[in-house]
């Protein structure tokens, strides 16, 4: 049972479609570093004022008395990705949410980074932050929902994880797969 419904994830809903947004063609990716804690409340405001922006969430579930709890939380906590101009950007520093900000050098890169986030976010997956990512073998998903999917297989305990990464951060979200479901890129 969640204790409060999801929230909008990104702005507008279409970011992630088949092609860029027409109506985002001049603007660019931010990455804002946030106060503690403040990763929604700054996605609300730049709702409110129609900014682009991308805030990955993952349900984190637990026990609590015996009831089964979830709440929706960043998958990069302190981070959140604004796609606007410098007046956007702007908006967004005096919000006082917002310790400072990153201009992304690889729009291109980053786009499909997060694109590749979000699809993963959406599979359904269980997915796992990845806080320090580990040098491995590329690899891509071969089958079911996450075909055609790239990144870095992790081995561990449990398994193989399959890491997506964003590589502007140094941070990446994962999940576990089966050998058979991927493919070595040379």
């Amino acid at each position: 049972m969640p204790l409060l419904p999801a929230e909008p994830d990104a702005f507008p809903k279409h970011l992630f479609g088949e092609a860029r947004p027409a109506e985002l063609a001049d603007r660019q990716w931010w990455v804002l570093h946030t106060k503690p804690r403040q990763e929604k409340s700054l996605a609300r405001q730049l709702l409110e004022g129609k900014i682009g922006f991308y805030l990955p969430l993952i349900t984190r579930r637990w026990r609590l008395r015996g009831r089964l709890m979830a709440s929706h939380v960043p998958l990069f906590p302190g981070y959140v990705f604004l796609l606007g101009n410098r007046d956007e950007r702007l908006a967004a520093l005096n919000t006082r949410r917002v310790v400072g900000s990153l201009e992304v050098t690889d729009q291109e890169e980053l786009w499909g980074d997060l694109r590749q986030i979000n699809r993963l976010i959406a599979s359904g997956a269980p997915v796992m932050p990845e806080d320090q990512l580990v040098p491995g073998m590329m690899v891509e998903i071969r089958s079911g929902p996450l075909a055609g999917l790239k990144g870095k297989i992790l081995r561990t305990a449990s398994g193989q994880r399959f890491v997506v990464q964003v590589n502007f951060i140094q941070r990446g979200a994962s999940v576990l797969m089966d050998d058979f479901n991927l493919a070595k890129i040379d």
